[in-house]
């Protein structure tokens, strides 16, 4: 009877393979699905079916089973989306995002298996140098998330490892989202989406104005995370890099304030520098997901800027400022220091590149015609080159003379 059903359900494959030019691997992956359900459709073996697959988990081997079941595995890649972060809350799972702002970065964080990725505005500070975040203009955040989009496609999409494919938050940027006119903000959004390539947006702030702008957005079909705490747009009005909630009256405005964005339609809210039992009431009235940053463990997540956890910034005489709230999980910067200070020695005394790294070399016969070439017409190089160093002699003692309150120390180097 076995023998008869495997008959059926190979030719049943293979009639399926002529009908639909489909690859050999595909083909045995047919020819297997139909094996299982032709046995799990037997009354005398289905007991004995699912007692293997409960024991073997969903990818059964081929020496538990008669038949490779691999292919029925859960290693593809999965898309994080809002919905799946909102079942990691329920299930109690911890939520994980970082920041990344380039094509490099994106590419490490998705590596990391990290849930989400925030194109951040902290961008305008950790990599290009501004000192708060309000100068960053849309069209820069664009072009980083163009560039964050582009990291994450590069690590492949194929499923390799079982990595998620992360969800994608871009921050929109001081003055993109603020204004009465609710159809600005949505304009913006759609090009974080279209051109930025996001999946996501994300705004500061927890007013009634701020809320109506959520929810035009999101009617608009972009989805929304909110950001209430410290809102780093907002330092003006702040007074700076300030914690807060640390009194009664404002812990319980943003408890309002969360829950005034939950029903907006946001589908998560970062909580940023408030106390730990502030963020945990929150949480705990939230039916969305929290994600801390100097928020406490309570939250149904954790995010932190790529810079500060990694140590970018750190030298090894030295140690740039860090956040309070921040884990350092590394010393990049060290690295960096070392690598380039080690490549500057080897240049200067010769070491490198050396005959290992230069690997292109002519054979004999083109060296001999080059160097036939080069005596034709030495005596006029020659002459070029005595003119260059003479030009190039005059402009350097001119630039020593003490025009400008008297000579370059480095120069006597």
């Amino acid at each position: 009877m076995y023998a008869t059903m495997f008959q059926t359900t190979t030719s049943a494959a293979s009639s399926l393979s002529r009908m639909i030019p489909i690859r050999s691997h595909l083909k045995r992956s047919v020819q297997q699905y139909l094996a299982v359900a032709a046995l799990s459709n037997t009354p005398s073996l289905q007991k004995s079916t699912r007692k293997s697959v409960q024991s073997h988990g969903p990818s059964m081997s081929s020496s538990s089973s008669p038949f490779d079941c691999s292919f029925l595995s859960s290693t593809s890649r999965r898309h994080v989306t809002t919905l799946s972060l909102n079942s990691k809350k329920r299930r109690g799972k911890k939520i994980t995002m970082a920041t990344a702002y380039d094509y490099p970065s994106a590419m490490h964080v998705h590596r990391a298996n990290i849930d989400i990725i925030l194109v951040g505005d902290s961008c305008a500070m950790v990599e290009l140098g501004y000192e708060t975040t309000q100068p960053m203009t849309l069209d820069q955040m664009i072009h980083h998330c163009q560039a964050v989009k582009r990291g994450v496609h590069a690590d492949g999409d194929d499923g390799a490892g079982g990595k998620n494919k992360p969800l994608l938050v871009g921050d929109m940027v001081f003055g993109t989202y603020e204004f009465a006119d609710l159809d600005i903000a949505l304009q913006n959004s759609y090009k974080m989406v279209k051109e930025g390539g996001m999946d996501a947006v994300k705004l500061e702030g927890g007013s009634k104005h701020r809320a109506e702008t959520i929810r035009h957005i999101v009617d608009g079909g972009v989805a929304v995370m909110g950001h209430i705490g410290l809102t780093p747009q907002a330092i003006s009005v702040i007074g700076g890099f300030r914690a807060q909630g640390r009194t009664a009256s404002r812990a319980r405005e943003m408890l309002d304030e969360a829950l005034r964005l939950q029903d907006a339609g946001a589908f998560a809210i970062v909580l940023e520098c408030v106390p730990s039992t502030v963020a945990q009431a929150v949480t705990e009235t939230l039916e969305i997901p929290t994600i801390g940053i100097g928020a406490g463990g309570q939250t149904s997540g954790q995010v932190l800027v790529y810079h500060d956890m990694l140590g970018m910034m750190s030298h090894p005489h030295h140690e740039a400022f860090m956040p309070k709230f921040c884990k350092q999980y590394a010393q990049v910067g060290h690295a960096i220091t070392q690598g380039l200070e080690q490549f500057k020695k080897d240049v200067e005394d010769g070491t490198f590149p050396g005959e290992e790294y230069s690997p292109y070399v002519m054979d004999e016969a083109e060296k001999n015609v080059f160097e036939s070439l080069l005596e034709k017409d030495s005596a006029e190089r020659m002459n070029r080159h005595a003119e260059a160093a003479e030009k190039l002699k005059q402009a350097d003692e001119y630039e020593q003379l003490s025009l400008y309150g008297g000579r370059n120390k480095s120069d006597d180097k």
